[in-house]
């Protein structure tokens, strides 16, 4: 009867025992609700510490799964023993090592420039001169449209600008004879005009003929002032110079659209698409696509999106680590070139932004290829020799602090501290109070608020 009784018993203190580690479990796993602030942190005397992160759902699972695993087999190595016993609690000796936050991100690989190769002539593509893959420099002659109407149109529009040269030069020299004979008109009126003013003032003549000899000389220098001079030398109506400049414009217009019958390429670079064929119109190719698109592959960059909240730690010069199926596990180096001025909206319904951040490929042999996407990581931060733990023996407290729980002489002791650089993984320790963390300290690995300051544990070393 009594062994029954102790059975009862003890089955009770496993049920309770149960209850609690499932209020805790549920606990750990409930996330914060989205945009609800986080609670201060209390100030530390190390003043410019980052405050952590919130832990990710990720990082809550594998915290509760690895306490429940550990104390699964302390409940085990616990089990049928009659006498009660101090809680079994895994723990780690505490260590000192290298923490990395690395930033890892996605974008595609393209060349460093690029052109979209167009044509606005409604003319049939006559002939394709390259295909996909093929190397081309500037100005090398991609396709050849049609021409033979740009041609009589390059002929109407010189012989248009021919009529209105020839058109100015008659007019100029009629100009330049015209105003040679109205200066000898004004040069013979005004002899006869002071002949005249003689003879009638000896009264040879009446007083009529010098007023007659006076309105002769006043026309032959109204005809003379109506020619137009420049510089004081008689020339053509400008009306003739516009004509020619109009002449002239068109003339150009229509020798470029032939010069574009023969398509070319803008930059020196690699043919990476060609979405026309023969027969069809240069100003209609395929999906409305460019007629080809030109790619300097020579050198590749990596485009990526950064967040908001990491940019800061970017720095153009900063070396990437670049990973892609392609590379069959190997790896290749670039670094950061370009952090765009602007940030954009990362799209999904997130009201957080990305900057555009370009990633300049080192090796020009990489094994790379353009169009393909692939994976950048940036070392932002780096510790060495620090004190490191996993994520999971860090307990965040009601009022936002953190502290690792010690267990020092069989009891739990709560040490404050705060993180440095934070990775996937480990963060370094860095203690509010000097000395109460060392090297070889043991640690509980999950830390959980079930262990209570001054609390008398089983360390189980692991």
């Amino acid at each position: 009867m009594e062994n029954k009784e102790n059975k009862t018993a003890e089955d009770r203190e496993k049920s309770i025992e149960d209850q609690e580690f499932d209020r805790e479990v549920a606990r750990l796993m409930a996330e914060e609700p989205e945009g609800k602030p986080k609670k201060g942190r209390k100030k530390s005397p190390s003043a410019g510490r980052k405050p952590r992160k919130k832990w990710s759902t990720k990082r809550k699972v594998l915290t509760v799964l690895g306490a429940a695993a550990v104390l699964f087999i302390a409940f085990k190595a616990t089990a049928g023993k009659k006498e009660p016993t101090a809680m079994p609690v895994p723990v780690m000796a505490l260590t000192s090592g290298t923490v990395q936050n690395r930033l890892t991100t996605n974008g595609p690989v393209s060349g460093t420039d690029s052109a979209d190769v167009v044509s606005n002539l409604h003319a049939e593509v006559l002939e394709l001169k390259v295909k996909e893959g093929d190397h081309v420099e500037k100005d090398q002659v991609l396709a050849i449209v049609d021409s033979d109407d740009l041609l009589k149109e390059v002929e109407m529009a010189q012989n248009e600008y021919d009529l209105a040269v020839a058109t100015r030069n008659k007019q100029q020299k009629d100009a330049e004879n015209g105003y040679a004979k109205a200066a000898q008109n004004v040069q013979a009126a005004k002899a006869a005009l002071d002949r005249t003013a003689i003879l009638v003032q000896g009264g040879s003549e009446p007083i009529v003929n010098l007023e007659n000899a006076q309105n002769t000389y006043a026309d032959a220098l109204r005809e003379l002032s109506s020619f137009h001079l420049v510089g004081g030398r008689p020339a053509a109506d400008e009306s003739y110079d516009l004509q020619i400049k109009n002449a002239a414009f068109t003339l150009e217009k229509r020798r470029e659209a032939l010069e574009n019958a023969q398509v070319k390429s803008p930059i020196s670079g690699t043919v990476t698409r060609v979405n026309t064929k023969v027969g069809q119109f240069a100003d209609k190719p395929e999906d409305d696509r460019p007629m080809f698109i030109i790619e300097n592959l020579d050198q590749l960059e990596l485009e990526i999106k950064v967040s908001e909240y990491s940019i800061g730690k970017v720095k153009i010069g900063q070396p990437v680590t670049i990973h892609a199926d392609i590379l069959n596990g190997k790896t290749v180096e670039g670094v950061v070139a370009n952090i765009s001025p602007t940030g954009e909206e990362k799209g999904g319904g997130s009201s957080e932004r990305v900057i555009p951040t370009t990633v300049e490929i080192s090796d020009k042999d990489s094994g790379l290829i353009a169009g393909i996407t692939a994976r950048a990581e940036i070392l932002l931060e780096e510790a060495e020799n620090v004190l490191t733990a996993p994520s999971s023996a860090l307990l965040q407290k009601d009022d936002g602090s953190l502290c690792v729980q010690k267990v020092e002489n069989g009891q739990i002791k709560e040490v404050p501290v705060e993180i440095g650089v934070e990775g996937d993984i480990l963060v370094e320790l860095l203690p509010l109070e000097e000395g109460s963390l060392k090297e070889g300290d043991s640690i509980v690995i999950s830390a959980s608020s079930m262990y209570a300051e001054g609390m008398t544990v089983m360390p189980m070393m692991q």
